[in-house]
């Protein structure tokens, strides 16, 4: 037993089989109004923090990004080698048609794609330059062994980039919860047109998700250098964690 039944299978370490296989099926679910929610319930931001996260790619560099969803990042990331891995076909399929379009489109060879979850990642060690997770860190069955998994996969010198939503401490995470239980099930109701809609297991997953403090100490064990935590402006609504495998 893990100890979350009393929290439906969640705590900041990570989620349990079952409340993971279901949050899986809502995820997909998500797809066809995946990008216009998210922009409606960060009004309009999601794009900044994109580009926030996306000048920490550089040209030349080979790029992995864990839980790419269905490439609203990716499709946005030029001149470099790119694997994109998600742990649902569904998501994948969506991803590759996006991505593949959007690179042919500027002469790019087409990325990778790899169905797996980040605590098993099926490549090689020391191979990648950077590894992104967008929104995706969150929704890791078990937190320590994806960023173990990804510090493997990274390359000597390599940096770790996750965004995903804020949290800097429990009192701002309060304010976060409130705007999960209000705004955004508001907001993806009226989209969605579903009073159960798939936006209400992310209020869940944001309940029991952890604070900068949590994590960057759980990085620091595994064994990452210069790990960092920071809330992206103007609202605070994600936060933005930084971490360099040693040299």
């Amino acid at each position: 037993m893990t100890g979350r039944s009393s929290t439906e299978g969640f705590d900041p370490s990570g989620i349990d089989d079952e409340a993971w296989e279901e949050l899986e099926r809502q995820l997909e679910a998500t797809i066809p109004v995946y990008d216009r929610v998210n922009r409606y319930m960060t009004l309009g931001t999601d794009k900044s923090m994109r580009k926030h996260v996306r000048k920490h790619a550089i040209e030349g560099m080979n790029i992995l990004e864990v839980g790419c969803g269905p490439g609203s990042f990716a499709e946005t990331i030029r001149d470099v080698e790119l694997t994109c891995l998600d742990p649902s076909a569904e998501m994948l399929k969506i991803c590759k048609k996006r991505v593949d379009a959007a690179r042919t489109q500027f002469n790019e060879k087409p990325a990778t794609y790899v169905q797996a979850i980040a605590e098993e990642i099926p490549l090689e060690a020391n191979t990648y330059d950077r590894v992104f997770c967008l929104f995706s860190f969150r929704d890791f069955k078990d937190k320590r062994a994806g960023l173990e998994e990804i510090f493997r996969v990274l390359k000597p010198g390599g940096k770790l980039v996750i965004c995903d939503a804020g949290k800097a401490n429990k009192l701002h995470g309060l304010f976060g919860r409130l705007w999960m239980a209000t705004f955004v099930q508001w907001t993806a109701r009226i989209i969605t047109k579903d009073p159960n809609h798939p936006w209400k297991w992310l209020a869940k997953t944001y309940t029991h998700y952890g604070t900068h403090r949590y994590y960057k100490s759980m990085m620091n064990e595994i064994g990452y250098q210069d790990v960092g935590a920071r809330l992206l402006l103007p609202f605070g609504m994600a936060s933005r964690f930084i971490a360099v495998k040693p040299k």
